[in-house]
């Protein structure tokens, strides 16, 4: 009689019928329900409007990211669990050749596959750190909708199923041991649409017509290894299909089947938990603007959650999350991310790059064909960026059994020698008065939806330079060595403009050379230079 009570209680505004079917499918279940922190923030965007970015953020600059979970164990790239579905594509095929069929052998297999059986976080995160990370993100969840963490609402995770392991904690938990703030990227509020792939068939040869397991049903799982869980709950189907592809389709319309009430409300659900079980300082979310908006508030609640939580621990707000494709007024309540891509301006306020040196999940294929980004390109991002009043947080993609391969660790090991020298230009800095000069400055590509602008400008060379300023001190990072070891900075010619430099030096090196003229400044550097990939001038003076 008590779980009848709790059900109903759970059921206001849904048919008895539709509850009886939510219950079935293990979508409702008789745990409590999350409360929301008490605060001064509403989950109103005027309310979220008083949100300002924490000067640890501002100071951090730069964290690494393990965008890892099941979707890696194949080790054939990003989204593994769509494509898989998607008769004649690149994933489609290889999962015939490696597992079989999708009627056969699903992706929820996939995940029985995945045991992340080396996986070493503390040996990882003390790595990112040695790189000079100051904030460390791991993923809870992606689009295939397992939650990488011990889940109260949610029954498809990683303690359950899978490595049977706690993925978030262990992360958490090397973190703090590094003194790093912890933050988690939640991909899952997609689920319901980037899973309809799951519901069809083949059109052609054998197995055309025979449904894929995206149809199967928690009965069917009779003397399986999956006995007991319901394959709806982390398909999330058994709704009509939208009608357009899914990258038209990423903000609830444009022909996108809209998800019910209760998806949503589970979705907040298994947030809420995770923000309170983990207590990250970050929270990512790869939605536009913040997860399942407008055709719910659930992001709206979970960010006035997350920033009154925030402020209950540390007595003012420390907390940074982000989302996607801002208007104006959203950039105040969160911080704007630009997925793989960057700004073409200093922005007025902070913001942050997401990208990878490889494909979001794991691909051999990149490290046997040596197609990861270079240390160099890292470097000159991350200048970039900063320059522009950026963050740049950067994914080393993690292999299914939880390892990084050899040359990622060359690229991280590269990342963390020049750091070592040139760290004090990028930490605690803030844009200078121009971002730069040089001939790749106006070659930055427009953005893209979300961003997907990244390689498209002039490549950099020597004469390409990005600016930032600690207090008085200017820093000139010049993404390249000049021919002859000579350097002119036009942007410091000896006009009303700036005023008079009174000491060169290049870090990692010693004072250098130079005469202020009205063509520019014109340094006179060392024979061989102090790094590799991108040298500094730490420049002083009442440079204004």
């Amino acid at each position: 009689m008590k779980r009848r009570t709790l059900i109903k209680g759970l059921a206001t505004g849904l048919s008895s019928l539709y509850l009886s079917n939510l219950y079935a499918r293990n979508l409702l279940t008789t745990q409590s329900i999350p409360r929301m922190a008490p605060g001064p923030f509403k989950p109103t965007w005027d309310s979220l409007g008083q949100y300002q970015v924490p000067d640890w953020f501002r100071d951090a600059k730069f964290g690494i990211w393990a965008h890892w979970g099941p979707q890696c164990q194949p080790e054939h790239g990003d989204w593994y669990a769509r494509g898989m579905y998607e008769e004649g594509s690149d994933h489609y095929k290889y999962h015939l050749q490696k597992y079989g069929h999708p009627s056969k052998f699903g992706f929820k297999d996939v995940i029985n596959e995945w045991k992340a059986e080396n996986w070493q976080p503390e040996e990882l995160v003390a790595l990112y750190k040695k790189a000079g990370a100051k904030y460390f993100m791991a993923m809870a969840n992606h689009h295939d909708n397992l939650d990488l963490y011990d889940s109260k609402y949610h029954r498809w995770n990683s303690t359950k199923l899978g490595p049977k392991k706690d993925i978030v904690d262990g992360w958490a938990k090397a973190a703090k041991e590094q003194g790093l703030p912890f933050g988690v990227t939640v991909h899952a509020s997609h689920a319901w649409t980037w899973y309809e792939v799951a519901q069809g068939s083949d059109k052609n040869g054998a197995y055309a017509g025979i449904p894929y397991d995206g149809n199967l049903t928690k009965a069917e799982g009779s003397n399986k290894w999956w006995n007991g869980y319901d394959p709806q709950e982390l398909y999330a189907q058994r709704h009509a299909l939208s009608k357009n592809h899914m990258w038209t389709i990423w903000g609830w319309a444009n022909g996108a089947n809209v998800p019910s009430k209760a998806y949503c409300d589970s979705f907040l659900n298994r947030t809420i938990d995770l923000i309170d079980k983990y207590d990250p300082e970050l929270v990512y979310f790869d939605d536009n603007v913040l997860p399942l908006w407008p055709v719910s508030d659930a992001g709206l609640k979970i960010a006035a959650h997350l920033y009154n939580t925030s402020i209950k621990k540390h007595g003012k707000l420390q907390a940074a999350l982000f989302g996607k494709i801002l208007d104006e007024q959203q950039r105040k309540c969160m911080i704007w991310d630009i997925e793989r891509g960057q700004s073409n301006q200093v922005e007025p306020l902070p913001w942050q790059t997401d990208t990878c040196i490889g494909g979001w999940h794991y691909d051999r294929r990149l490290y046997d064909n040596n197609g990861y980004k270079s240390a160099k390109t890292v470097i000159h991002t991350l200048a970039d960026v900063v320059s522009k009043n950026g963050n740049l947080l950067l994914n080393i993609p993690v292999r299914g059994d939880g390892t990084i391969d050899s040359i990622e660790r060359n690229v991280v090991e590269e990342v963390a020698a020049w750091m070592q020298i040139n760290s004090e230009a990028i930490y605690s800095s803030r844009p200078w008065k121009v971002f730069g000069e040089g001939p790749a400055m106006e070659s930055v590509a427009a953005l893209t939806a979300q961003g997907f602008n990244e390689g498209k400008g002039k490549p950099f060379v020597a004469e390409d330079i990005r600016f930032t300023a600690r207090g008085k001190t200017l820093y000139a990072i010049m993404l390249g060595w000049p021919a002859n070891s000579s350097a002119l900075i036009k942007s410091l010619a000896a006009s009303g403009q700036v005023g008079t430099v009174s000491h060169v030096s290049l870090l990692g090196s010693d004072r250098v050379n130079f005469e202020q003229t009205s063509e520019g400044l014109k340094v006179q550097l060392p024979e061989q230079p102090p790094c590799k990939e991108a040298v500094v001038l730490k420049i002083e003076g009442a440079i204004v």
